[in-house]
C-alpha cells in the first residue's frame, strides 16, 4: 500500500489584506514551495484590525489563472447570503475552466456575513438543515439535472449549461466533532481548524464515524510567526485576538464591533494558548509535522501577522523542508 500522502498549502486572508495584495502573495507562495491556496467568502473581516474583505469569487479566477498548478479552495455557507442555485453555477465554471485545481467546502455560515439580507439568523441544527438542502440541490445541478425544490431554500426549474467534466470537490467544514460526524456521510472531505494532536484525532474519529473513513482530511493551521517571539505574540493578539472566545459566541455576533467588544479582555496569553505563536521555524515545523503523523491529507498554513512576504520566503525556506509528506 502507498503512504498517505500530506500536502502543504498557503491560507489567502481575504480579511486582512486587499484582493491585489493577496492576489501577490499566492504567486509568491506557489514559488516558495507551497502547493495549494485556501480561502474564505467573508463579507467582512472580524476585526476593523483586520481591515479588508475582497469578493473572493472575482478573485478566485485570478488567482487560478495568475498561478501554474496550485489547487485553490474557497469555503462559502450557501442559503442565505448566497442562493445555491447561483454559487453552484459559480463553482461549476471555475471546475469547467480549471478542473481539478478547484475545490469547494461548504458551512452553515456566520452571522458576520449574512445579517445582511435581513432574514433571522436560524438556530444550529436549522442551519445544518438548510446547508444540507443546498448541498443536494447543488450536487442535481451539477448533475445536469433541471432542479425545483421547496423546503429551507426555495428553487424553481433551475438548469446549469455550462458544466464541467465532474463536479468541484465538496468538503464539508467543521470545528466541533459532532458537525464533522454529521457530515461524514456527505462530503467528499473534511476541512477543520487546527489543535494539538489529541484533540484532532477526536475529529479525525469522529468524521470516521459519521461515514467519513477513507475521505481526505483537510486542515487550516493557524500560526502567528515574526523574528521574535514579543511580535508573534502581539500581533496574534491585534489580529486574532476573537479566536479565543470559544463556544457558539463567534457564529452569533454580527459586526467588526460586535467581536472588538466580546474579546476586549482577551489577553496575548489567551491567543497563545489556541494559537502555535513562536519565533522559532523549528518549532512551527514540528507542530505542523503532528498533522502528518495523523494521516491528514492537506494542510494550510495561516500566518494571522501581516508580515505575509517574510512569512513565505521564511517558511518556504526552512519550514517546508522539514515536513513530513508521507507515513
Amino acid at each position: 500500500m502507498r503512504p498517505r500522502m500530506t500536502r502543504y498549502g498557503y491560507h489567502a486572508s481575504h480579511e486582512q489584506y486587499p484582493p491585489s495584495e493577496l492576489l501577490r502573495h499566492v504567486v509568491n507562495a506557489e514559488a516558495a514551495g507551497f502547493s495549494g491556496v485556501m480561502c474564505a467568502d467573508h463579507l467582512a473581516p472580524w476585526l476593523k484590525e483586520n481591515g479588508h474583505s475582497g469578493f473572493a469569487w472575482s478573485w478566485l479566477g485570478a488567482a487560478l489563472q495568475a498561478t501554474k498548478a496550485m489547487t485553490f479552495g474557497c469555503v462559502n455557507a450557501p442559503g442565505d447570503r448566497y442562493h445555491p442555485v447561483i454559487i453552484a453555477q459559480a463553482a461549476a465554471t471555475l471546475a469547467e475552466m480549471y478542473a481539478d485545481r478547484f475545490w469547494f467546502a461548504v458551512g452553515s455560515g456566520e452571522s458576520l456575513n449574512e445579517h445582511v439580507t435581513g432574514a433571522k439568523w436560524p438556530p444550529k441544527p436549522e442551519r445544518n438543515q438548510r446547508l444540507k438542502e443546498c448541498v443536494d440541490v447543488m450536487r442535481a445541478l451539477w448533475a445536469g439535472e433541471t432542479v425545483t425544490h421547496r423546503g429551507m431554500v426555495t428553487v424553481e426549474e433551475a438548469k446549469l449549461w455550462s458544466l464541467p467534466a465532474k463536479p468541484p470537490r465538496l468538503v464539508g467544514a467543521a470545528v466541533s466533532e459532532p458537525t464533522a460526524e454529521w457530515l461524514g456521510g456527505w462530503a467528499d472531505a473534511l476541512i477543520t481548524t487546527g489543535r494539538p494532536k489529541d484533540a484532532m484525532r477526536k475529529m479525525i474519529d469522529a468524521f470516521h464515524r459519521g461515514g467519513g473513513e477513507g475521505k481526505p482530511i483537510l486542515v487550516q493551521h493557524g500560526l502567528s510567526w515574526a523574528k521574535d517571539d514579543a511580535t508573534a505574540r502581539r500581533q496574534a493578539h491585534e489580529q486574532w485576538r476573537f479566536s479565543a472566545l470559544g463556544g457558539e459566541v463567534i457564529w452569533l455576533l454580527r459586526t467588526p464591533q460586535d467581536f472588538a467588544m466580546a474579546a476586549k479582555h482577551v489577553t496575548e496569553d489567551d491567543v497563545a494558548n489556541g494559537l502555535r505563536v513562536s519565533a522559532d521555524l523549528a518549532r512551527h515545523a514540528a507542530w505542523i509535522n503532528d498533522y502528518a503523523e495523523l494521516g491528514v491529507d492537506e494542510v494550510y498554513c495561516f500566518n494571522v501577522g501581516k508580515n505575509q512576504a517574510e512569512y513565505i520566503e521564511a517558511f518556504g525556506r526552512e519550514v517546508l523542508p522539514q515536513l513530513k509528506v508521507g507515513r
